[in-house]
């Protein structure tokens, strides 16, 4: 492996793991093996501690690659309840809020989830990594301030219902750069005439990075450490 020419590490982020966290161990396994004390690493596309799957890792001078990288087409697949709402549309927070699923049915989910398709606007979570005044968004939050966030354009390319029961359902997503799921999750909640959040949601796929060709943590850092280096030519 060359490290120092770059190499893109796809990693399937464990669950409850920041993105910053999956780095840190990658940059550390480098570390140790060209014996260095600092080393150039990072990651293409944010993913919530609260997600899994596809996330790329570019070490050396494939960090130069990390915007086009996390500018590609995501595919997810992602898992909402129907019928209460969290301030974080996801299970980071508690239910602040409760609502009648009881006329929601699997033709309207279809219905509903179609009207996505396409070019569309989307206002980010407040739990989120977006800056006001260079400030991110959550922090704001988690100290109870009030804050507005403005609605980006987003493309969503394809939607699919993969199921629906017991107000739970899963669909698959492939969409644009800075598409929050989360987002969608609520949504579609106020779409049915109900309410929604995010319980599960895992990112298959970064560009042409598939969460088949994925590697654990722990097989990315025993491959770092047993993986033959060179060097690029100076």
């Amino acid at each position: 492996m060359d490290f120092i020419s770059g190499e893109i590490i796809a990693i399937d982020k464990p669950l409850k793991w920041t993105s910053f966290d999956a780095v840190k161990r990658i940059r550390g396994a480098i570390q140790r093996r060209l014996d260095v004390r600092k080393f150039k690493v990072g990651h293409a596309g944010t993913l919530d501690p609260l997600a899994t799957g596809v996330l790329l890792i570019c070490t050396g001078r494939a960090t130069r690659r990390i915007e086009e990288l996390q500018s590609g087409d995501k595919e997810y697949i992602a898992t909402v309840k129907l019928g209460a709402t969290t301030p974080s549309f996801d299970l980071e927070t508690e239910i602040d809020s409760v609502y009648p699923t009881e006329h929601i049915t699997e033709e309207r989910v279809r219905e509903v989830l179609e009207s996505f398709q396409g070019d569309i606007l989307q206002v980010p979570p407040v739990y989120s990594a977006v800056k006001i005044d260079g400030k991110r968004a959550y922090k704001y939050a988690r100290k109870g301030n009030e804050v507005e966030l403005k609605a980006k354009p987003i493309s969503i390319k394809e939607i699919e219902l993969l199921s629906y029961a017991d107000n739970i359902l899963r669909f698959r997503v492939v969409c644009s750069k800075g598409t929050y799921i989360r987002s969608m999750a609520r949504d579609i909640g106020e779409a049915l005439g109900s309410g929604a959040h995010l319980i599960g949601l895992e990112r298959t796929r970064v560009g042409e990075y598939r969460i088949s060709e994925c590697l654990s943590i722990d097989s990315a850092v025993e491959k770092i450490a047993t993986a033959p280096v060179t060097f690029p030519d100076m």
